[in-house]
C-alpha cells in the first residue's frame, strides 16, 4: 500500500502546485485517494463470493503497476542487455 501511496501521490504533485494547494496537503490527499480504490476493489471482490484470490488481488492493484510492455523483455537477446557483464 506504499507503492499506491506513493504513486498516486506523485502523479498529483504539479497539480497541487499550479492550484496553491500546499505540497504535504496535495500529496496526502491524492496517495489516500490511492488507498482508497484499492481498498475498495478489494472490498468488492471480497463481498462477491467472501473470498479473495490472488487474481482478484493483482486486479485491484494493476491500475498502478507498471503497463506489460516494460516489465518483460521484448526478446531474450535484450534481457541480458540491462546487466552489466562481469568480468573475472
Amino acid at each position: 500500500m506504499v507503492a499506491v501511496f506513493t504513486v498516486g501521490a506523485l502523479g498529483t504533485l504539479g497539480a497541487g502546485a499550479v492550484m496553491g494547494v500546499e505540497t504535504w496537503v496535495a500529496l496526502s490527499m491524492a496517495g489516500l485517494l490511492a488507498v482508497a480504490s484499492v481498498a475498495e476493489r478489494l472490498a468488492r471482490e471480497y463481498l462477491d463470493d467472501g473470498k479473495l484470490t490472488l487474481d482478484e488481488i493483482n486486479g485491484a492493484f494493476s491500475p498502478f503497476a507498471k503497463s506489460e510492455e516494460f516489465s518483460r523483455p521484448s526478446s531474450p537477446d535484450e534481457e541480458g542487455k540491462s546487466k552489466p557483464k562481469r568480468r573475472g
